[in-house]
């Protein structure tokens, strides 16, 4: 019975394999950006805006914005969106011209945490 069960269960993971079928897996990916991510704007945003793939857990998802030596520039407000939990937003404070890079963690109800990060210019 033993040897059977063995049997039945190497089967099964041949004909997935074979399949070239993987499991499933969920993780945030980010969809959009806002202001693009490696973009350029001419006037300094207020916000910042992510969208990704699947929504998020709240607790443990993330925006930081920092300036080109490293200065946190948001207002530390990072939050979901009421309608769209897969969007992020965090205020800024007042920017100048220069670059900023923005840092992001995501965490989503499977518990599966994605993160990265990107730069954006204000100004040519």
């Amino acid at each position: 019975m033993k040897t059977q069960r063995s049997f039945v269960g190497a089967t099964v993971f041949l004909v997935i394999l074979l399949s070239g079928q993987t499991p499933a897996s969920a993780h945030a990916e980010l969809k959009q950006a806002a202001p693009a991510a490696g973009g350029s704007v001419s006037a300094a945003p207020t916000e910042v805006t992510l969208n990704f793939n699947e929504r998020l857990e709240p607790t443990f998802s993330t925006i930081m914005v920092r300036d080109a030596v490293g200065k946190r520039v948001d207002k530390a407000d990072a939050r979901l969106d009421q309608r769209d939990r897969a969007t992020m937003r965090v205020s800024l404070q007042p920017l100048t011209n220069g670059i900023y890079i923005v840092e992001w963690r995501a965490l989503t109800a499977d518990t599966h945490r994605t993160e990265g990060a990107f730069i954006f210019r204000i100004g040519e």
